[in-house]
């Protein structure tokens, strides 16, 4: 979908909204190089000095990189997802850690503030990793477990909990995707018991199934 022409005052923050929108609605995914300066002063109807300005406040965000004799690229969704990319980085010890620190807790409230809606719609996504897994789409199967432990942080019903989960969303599907590649771990990563804890509303019992698998996660990395 084209970007819309910017008419009104505010040029720079109305750019930098339109820009912002495309990364979040995926027209321009993860390591995505946007069009130019040129091209999107076309596009938007806009100085390329006001492109610029926009392109440098995004970048400070973290959500755009520029590369000089490159281009730039789409570095995270978000201003969160950025900020936390800079906080934990690409390391997949510092990911799973943070990782813990919001599942765990998630897993817990989702058991006593989860809806039948809720549990159904885990259900399905329990079941569509698994066939992922078990049909060996391992690309596939990344992104639906991330889904996954997405859906368990939403089902707790606490909107901050699930914004900062949402903003380290690639780099949880990342740290799947690497650790997922070892049929060692088939067992492992079986999370029914997790979905079954949160049915129950037995919220240690839940917080204890998604520390338990994070555990092991962090001592296989830190075993690297």
């Amino acid at each position: 979908m084209p970007l819309a022409t910017t008419r009104r005052a505010g040029l720079v923050d109305q750019v930098i909204d339109q820009l912002r929108e495309a990364v979040t609605a995926g027209e321009w995914p993860i390591g995505h190089r946007i069009p130019t300066e040129p091209e999107l002063s076309a596009q938007l109807g806009v100085g390329r000095n006001t492109v610029r300005e926009a392109v440098r406040a995004l970048a400070h965000t973290g959500i755009l990189e520029v590369r000089q004799g490159d281009g730039t690229y789409v570095r995270a969704t978000s201003e969160v997802s950025g900020a936390i990319r800079r906080l934990c980085g690409t390391e997949l010890r510092e990911v799973l850690h943070v990782r813990r620190l919001l599942e765990v807790e998630g897993a817990r409230l989702a058991a006593t503030a989860r809806t039948d809606e809720d549990l159904a719609e885990l259900r399905v996504l329990l079941n569509r990793r698994d066939t992922d897994w078990d049909e060996g789409r391992l690309d596939d199967f990344a992104r639906s477990d991330a889904e996954f432990h997405q859906v368990v942080v939403r089902c707790g019903h606490n909107g901050l909990l699930l914004e900062l989960y949402r903003g380290l969303m690639e780099a949880i599907t990342a740290s799947v995707a690497s650790t997922s590649d070892n049929p060692e771990h088939a067992e492992m990563i079986r999370h029914r018991e997790l979905v079954d804890a949160i049915e129950a509303r037995d919220a240690e019992r839940s917080a204890a199934e998604a520390a338990g698998f994070l555990d092991e996660l962090i001592a296989r990395a830190e075993g690297l």
